[in-house]
């Protein structure tokens, strides 16, 4: 692979330690293209891994890039409830079609705080009766916290489910008061 990938942008790569745990959060010269949960080493290396094979050149570990830095320090911000909003610039290319039609309608209009039915925001797209194509949608978010898939939830009540898993769900749903914070 040559150093600027099939775009002809170089991508890097950096961890973050969060409320939630370490996150890994990659970014191209057009912005933020994926955000990894629970990333310890081995989550760390299939995701650059995996990075690699989508984009076409070796992910470069730079903290420092502008693109990356700004998104460290807007994630610590949230994180510390100073943040309820990331201006970041995102790049949708890890995700095509009806999925990124959904996530760009869920992080333009399901603001802090709020929640949204799977159901609710198929509507909003045009796809009533789309919810188990919404939740596949969730499942697809290459940008997770920062594009909310965490804000989705069943009709019924229930939070539903979550590629960063339940407790990560809650702990993100309480620390923008939707849900109040666990007991223990």
């Amino acid at each position: 692979m040559d150093g600027e990938g099939q775009y002809g942008q170089r991508v890097v790569w950096a961890v973050v330690a969060t409320d939630i745990g370490p996150l890994l959060l990659a970014a191209t010269g057009s912005g933020l293209v994926n955000v990894v949960f629970h990333a310890t080493d081995a989550v760390r290396e299939r995701a650059v891994e995996r990075l690699a094979a989508r984009l076409g050149t070796e992910p470069v570990e730079d903290p420092t890039e502008p693109v990356l830095a700004e998104a460290i320090s807007q994630l610590r911000a949230y994180f510390a409830g100073r943040r309820q909003d990331f201006d970041l610039p995102l790049d949708w290319s890890l995700i095509s079609g009806f999925n990124r039609q959904v996530l760009r309608e869920l992080a333009a209009g399901v603001p802090y705080g709020t929640v949204v039915g799977y159901g609710d925001l198929a509507g909003r797209v045009g796809q009533p009766g789309g919810a188990q194509a919404v939740g596949a949608a969730m499942g697809a978010n290459p940008l997770p916290v920062v594009v909310p898939c965490h804000r989705v939830v069943e009709r019924d009540g229930g939070i539903g489910g979550f590629g960063g898993g339940l407790e990560t769900k809650r702990k993100l749903l309480a620390l923008e008061g939707v849900l109040p914070e666990p007991l223990f």
